[in-house]
């Protein structure tokens, strides 16, 4: 961690979409210059402070001019923060650059990459890199994956308490779900698509369960990409996201020494079977979905939620049931609060070494804790 810096946190994409409702969210929360020391920052200064002015955060709340094209402005950024909180993607066309810059410079790296292609090249890249500079860096604090990562760690501390012991299976299940698309998202996924066919050994990385795991991989989850019926929960289809989720869920197991055990088994499935709550398809989506900087409507991101079933099934055949459940739209409403609390709970936890992590891994309880207290999940033994 960057321990002289002058903020805590800086929110760099604060004129997005999302940037802007990470950053209201400080604002509300936390003002500015208390608690927590935070800055704005993006492209342009008049649009930072056009809009500092609409989510009404106060008129010293600093600015920073930071650009993805220009790697001497990053850098600069980099130094002035003990963790920067990025939400300029599609990460793999604008993530690079910062993710080698605080690496370099020993600052905390968030961000809401549901893009394994490209982490994996960051892994192999940075590394050893972060390890040496005691910048701890982490991707997917959103929707993908923390309610999904840290509901598998929560599963896993039920079955130690009620059977003794950690269980091999572990199965994720959407029960319900409301809540929009992002242009963000869509774009991603695009980005995803096009290197793949640039490089087609990136599907490699993004067809194994273990893409995130460098040297280890562990036995086959069953099928997940057709419908049947799970004698645990009745009909099940595909979950969309199940190919960033599981492979998340598998690195925590790995950065927290198979805590899990290297047996574990892991998959994510959609209550309800075809048409269920998981969602859309992109290629399904009218023009391929929404653009970046659009999503869903105030109204819909607070009328949004989510809820998770957890099944984890000891080596004797008796289960734990748990769950996790959002307030908020799972894309936006819900991640938004997700990601800056994550990053106040890394800055925080001076004690978790430089690396490559997980919020799961690096954090745990306390990012349990935190996310119940500030970020309306609910964590629950049903």
């Amino acid at each position: 961690m960057n321990p002289n810096a002058e903020f805590d946190l800086i929110v760099y994409g604060a004129t997005g979409y999302t940037g802007r409702l990470v950053a209201e969210h400080l604002a509300q929360r936390y003002g500015v210059g208390g608690e927590v020391k935070w800055a704005m920052a993006g492209r342009s200064a008049a649009k930072l402070a056009e809009v500092r002015d609409e989510i009404g955060a106060p008129k010293d709340t600093p600015l920073v001019v930071a650009d993805a094209s220009d790697p001497a402005s990053l850098r600069d950024m980099v130094r002035r923060t003990k963790a920067v909180i990025t939400t300029v993607g599609p990460y793999q066309l604008y993530g690079s650059d910062l993710v080698a810059a605080c690496a370099e410079a020993g600052t905390d790296y968030l961000d809401l990459c549901g893009e394994p292609n490209w982490m994996r090249r960051m892994i192999d890249a940075h590394e050893a890199t972060a390890k040496k500079s005691g910048a701890r860096i982490l991707f997917s604090c959103g929707f993908d994956s923390i309610p999904f990562e840290l509901g598998v760690y929560f599963a896993q501390e039920t079955a130690k308490a009620k059977l003794g012991a950690p269980a091999p299976r572990v199965k994720g299940r959407v029960r319900d779900m409301k809540g929009g698309l992002s242009g963000g998202t869509a774009a991603s996924g695009k980005a995803t698509m096009e290197a793949i066919q640039k490089d087609p050994s990136q599907m490699a990385v993004m067809m194994s369960d273990y893409g995130l795991t460098p040297g280890f991989v562990g036995p086959a989850a069953p099928a997940s990409n057709a419908p049947y019926d799970d004698p645990d929960v009745g009909p099940v289809a595909p979950f969309m996201m199940a190919v960033i989720n599981v492979k998340n869920v598998h690195r925590s197991n790995l950065l927290m020494g198979h805590a899990y055990g290297t047996d574990f088994v892991y998959d994510e499935m959609v209550m309800g079977g075809p048409g269920g709550p998981g969602f859309t398809d992109l290629g399904s989506l009218p023009g391929g979905g929404p653009k970046p900087g659009e999503g869903p409507t105030k109204e819909e991101r607070e009328t949004g939620f989510y809820d998770i079933l957890f099944i984890a099934t000891g080596a004797d055949g008796r289960q734990v049931r748990t769950s996790v459940k959002g307030d908020k739209d799972p894309g936006y409403g819900s991640t938004s609060k997700m990601l800056a609390e994550t990053a106040i709970a890394l800055v925080n936890a001076p004690d978790v070494k430089g690396g490559i992590w997980t919020p799961g891994a690096a954090l745990q309880g306390r990012l349990v804790e935190r996310l119940s207290k500030h970020a309306g999940l609910t964590f629950a033994v049903e």
